[in-house]
């Protein structure tokens, strides 16, 4: 696999965005980039800028939602760690080809129109990895 370029983003499953945000911007200092709802993911994500990394609060918004699943089973915390990729389709490839255990086998839209896919935790020592690609006019599929 091609080292990835950077750290994207590290995401963070909470209860709720509102009384959460202000710990990041109001003690913290961070600036809140926006928000976004990822409906493929049952998600509401506000995005706060650190240097060129992102932290992604993630809201579940059906009870359904992996972070509903997720905050029900650990509570809140770090959920995930993204790391930006060049050419998701052919990196997924090699590490099935390895024999890492992949979430998902083909990228899928994610936020900051970028295409994402998830590495098992089984297969990365317990931390759930998420690769993203962003997608320019350039680049989009």
């Amino acid at each position: 696999m091609t080292p990835p370029k950077k750290i994207s983003h590290v995401g963070i499953a909470v209860k709720n965005l509102e009384e959460t945000l202000p710990f990041y911007t109001d003690v913290l200092g961070l600036t809140l980039e926006g928000y976004e709802t990822v409906e493929s993911e049952m998600v509401r994500v506000a995005f706060l800028t650190i240097g060129e990394t992102r932290l992604e609060l993630l809201e579940a918004t059906s009870s359904e939602s992996p972070i509903a699943k997720f905050i029900e089973k650990k509570g809140e915390g770090i959920h995930h760690i993204a790391f930006q990729i060049e050419e998701i389709s052919d990196q997924l490839q090699t590490l099935k080809s390895q024999e890492i255990r992949l979430i998902h086998e083909v990228p899928k839209d994610g936020a900051h129109h970028s295409l994402v896919a998830f590495l098992h935790p089984k297969s990365s020592h317990g931390v759930l990895v998420e690769l993203c690609e962003p997608q320019t006019k350039q680049n989009e599929r």
